[in-house]
């Protein structure tokens, strides 16, 4: 397997070409929709599909990769909230350290954890950012990780960690809203992180609009993520594009 996903984002930022992706929660999925789903993915030219959840049973997130692998060819990332959800069967993994926080399982244990599996795998590793911004309701990734979200008035606290994440040589930021957010990473967050740090960014949570979209590339963002409003909405990349 060619390991070219990073690099594919990175020059993409380089060439000032945006990328879109679709979060695909295993245990939201209903598998009997999945070819329609991953039909309108395909059709509107989404670049990845990222893969998981906060909480997924074991099993459910490589079954659900073998099947979307069967339907299309756009590469599938695993976005896991443990390493229970680590599958062969995907592209790459994005390997998150949830620099936002200060719980160890979600900074160092959980991929200690995955270690015995990952040196085994075909899997890219992505070293990744993983900073949840409060977007204004308590997020099953809040829950889970046991920490709190940064306050989208902390901009200073919010640029010292995404530099702090460079520095330590994460190759993505991942700036998190979280799922089902009232509210998006604001664009004033975005654009002074895009003038602070060299890295790809990576946008997710309470983007449900076209204008919203727009105004989170615009400002900086090399990569968003939708995933609640494609669950709700599934002709929403329509409307998007």
């Amino acid at each position: 397997m060619n390991k070219n996903i990073l690099q594919h984002i990175i020059n993409s930022k380089q060439k000032g070409k945006k990328l879109l992706a679709i979060l695909l929660d295993p245990d939201k999925v209903i598998l009997k929709n999945l070819e329609s789903i991953i039909s309108k993915i395909t059709i509107n030219k989404v670049d990845f599909i990222f893969v998981g959840g906060s909480t997924v049973h074991v099993g459910v997130t490589d079954k659900l990769v073998k099947k979307i692998k069967k339907l299309t060819t756009i590469p599938i990332i695993l976005f896991p909230g443990d390493y229970t959800q680590l599958t062969n069967n995907a592209d790459a993994v994005l390997f998150l350290s949830l620099l936002s926080g200060r719980n160890p399982e979600y900074l160092i244990n959980q991929q200690i954890k995955s270690v015995e599996f990952l040196k085994n795998s075909d899997l890219e590793i992505i070293p990744t950012a993983y900073i949840l911004i409060d977007g204004g309701v308590e997020t099953s990734v809040q829950k889970v990780s046991k920490t709190t979200p940064i306050s989208q008035s902390n901009i200073d606290e919010i640029i010292n960690t995404t530099m702090a994440s460079q520095y330590l040589g994460k190759q993505l930021i991942y700036l998190e809203a979280g799922s089902g957010a009232t509210k998006a990473v604001d664009s004033k967050i975005i654009k002074k992180i895009s003038e602070n740090v060299e890295i790809p960014i990576i946008v997710g949570g309470g983007i449900r609009s076209k204008k919203q979209l727009e105004t989170a590339f615009e400002n900086g963002a090399d990569l968003v993520v939708i995933g609640t409003a494609f669950e709700e909405n599934n002709s929403i990349l329509s409307e998007l594009k």
